[in-house]
């Protein structure tokens, strides 16, 4: 069982991945073919479930991480395509100026900072779910 603030604060974070989800579409969404098993953009109630992308985040306790807790950013692209490892860089670091821009605007009483960690990118920082 979740505490019901803590299923609210990740909501919103789904809300801010499913936008972001949006805009990788529009401007990758064309660029490779889909994974045959995976159903075009926009045509299943989840914004994980379709298209090309699938970009969430999964909570870390933060055990042996200088970062500490926070959420470990997931970004995955559905094709069988080889896609260059500079181009899966510029994809990256367009979810990081995109959940800089994001975050602030859905959390705004909270300093979330977006780290690399290892090979990964953290949402880190002001992790709080307000007084009880």
């Amino acid at each position: 069982m979740r505490h019901p603030k803590v299923q609210i604060w990740e909501r919103k974070l789904k809300q801010v991945f499913d936008l972001i989800d949006e805009e990788l579409e529009a401007e990758y969404g064309d660029r490779w073919p889909l994974h045959p098993a995976r159903p075009p953009h926009g045509t299943t109630a989840n914004r994980e479930s379709d298209g090309l992308f699938n970009v969430g985040a999964a909570f870390s306790a933060g055990f042996g991480s200088k970062l500490g807790r926070g959420y470990i950013v997931e970004i995955r692209i559905a094709t069988r395509a080889k896609i260059p490892p500079e181009v899966q860089e510029e994809i990256e670091q367009r979810v990081v100026e995109l959940l800089n821009t994001h975050l602030p605007a859905t959390f705004p009483d909270q300093k979330l900072q977006v780290s690399r960690c290892g090979h990964t990118y953290k949402i880190h920082g002001d992790l709080s779910l307000g007084s009880a």
